[in-house]
């Protein structure tokens, strides 16, 4: 599924505050303390919900295992400030159709509401897309996690006619469509501050235009 570039532990997404890397045998204190939150636990559908003492170890070799091996992809979200602190987990990992992967993320209480579960999720998707033959990237988020929904909404994802109320999904087409208006954000804002700066000297018409 993932080639050989991810399947090395050096591996790693970098956004614009964090690390996505892999999960480390340390990481399993910081892991079990907030997966044990209720508020987190109840919210995950396929990663575990909580650990008993010691319980994040056992989660923490398999990933790395199937990291090593290419069968999925599962990261440890640590803020480029505090690299050796997890603050959440996002992984994809194949469903019943190998084409259709499926990501799956939580980020602990204190980091809700800061943007970072958006980060990681774009970068996630990115790797989905670049690293793997993925067609459809699927996640889910229940009726009742209203935050996971809007940041898979967030980030391209869409809902389904025939999927299930919870499962939301994005296509290669899709992706690249996203990724080609993030690519075309700085040229555009760039011409409108241009415009505005420059519409006092008459000169606004000179301005190249941005294909559309």
């Amino acid at each position: 599924m993932f080639p050989d570039l991810t399947r090395d532990d050096v591996f790693r997404l970098e956004t614009a505050r964090l690390w996505l890397r892999w999960p480390r045998h340390g990481d399993a204190r910081a892991v079990e303390d907030l997966a044990a939150a209720k508020e987190v636990a109840d919210m995950m559908t396929k990663l575990p919900r909580a650990y008993p003492h010691g319980g994040a170890d056992g989660f923490i070799l398999s990933a790395r295992h199937a990291n090593m091996e290419g069968a999925g992809l599962m990261l440890a979200i640590a803020p480029k400030a505090r690299q050796t602190m997890p603050i959440g987990v996002i992984g994809v990992f194949p469903d019943r159709d190998p084409d259709e992967p499926e990501l799956a993320f939580w980020i602990g209480r204190p980091y809700w509401g800061e943007g970072f579960m958006t980060e990681a999720v774009e970068a996630m998707r990115d790797a989905a897309f670049r690293f793997a033959d993925t067609r459809v990237l699927k996640a889910r988020a229940a009726l009742d996690n209203p935050a996971s929904r809007r940041v898979l909404a967030k980030s391209g994802f869409e809902q389904a006619p025939g999927d299930g109320a919870d499962t939301f999904r994005m296509t290669r087409a899709q992706w690249r469509q996203e990724a080609q208006a993030q690519q075309e954000k700085p040229l555009r804002a760039s011409q409108s501050l241009l415009r505005g700066l420059t519409a006092r000297a008459g000169t606004e018409n000179d301005l190249p235009q941005a294909a559309e």
